[in-house]
């Protein structure tokens, strides 16, 4: 384990406000707070941001999303868990974060645009986008989440 570089909210507090911001004015988009958990936990998977995952697991399972599909979502692709909108949501959210690799193949926008509206289709993409931001901040300056002692010893 590493210890944290830097406290990025407290070195930069005028520059973390905006971000605050735009991570806030996710809660009025019009997809479900279900998928866009869905988005953040796959995301923060891919980029081994603890921090993130710590975070987003019990979220997701406050907006309803079932202990299967978090305990399965690493290996979405094959479990039948996944209905056709979330496997094109986390299709796209893994192109977008793999994109150096990918370059954001049209069969995995193809299938985004099969299930979403392009508002939805927006949404979506700008939801990725934040995600990725964040986890590179929390991975990148090795932010530390809290330990459950009390959890570990039950």
């Amino acid at each position: 384990m590493t210890s944290q570089r830097l406290d990025y909210f407290a070195a930069a507090p005028e520059v973390m406000k905006p971000m605050l911001a735009l991570e806030n004015s996710l809660a009025s988009l019009s997809i479900p707070l279900t998928l866009r958990e869905l988005i953040k936990l796959r995301v923060s998977q891919i980029n081994n941001c603890a921090y993130c995952l710590n975070m987003h697991a019990p979220a997701a399972r406050k907006a309803g999303l079932s202990q299967q599909k978090l305990d399965v979502l690493a290996a979405w692709r094959e479990s039948p868990a996944f209905d056709a909108r979330e496997r094109a949501l986390l299709g796209w959210a893994e192109a977008l974060t793999r994109l150096e690799q990918t370059g954001a193949p049209d069969a995995d926008y193809a299938a985004l645009e099969a299930a979403f509206s392009p508002r939805e289709r927006a949404e979506i993409t700008l939801a990725i986008g934040v995600i990725n931001i964040w986890n590179r901040l929390a991975v990148g300056f090795r932010a530390q989440h809290p330990v459950d002692r009390d959890a570990d010893a039950a």
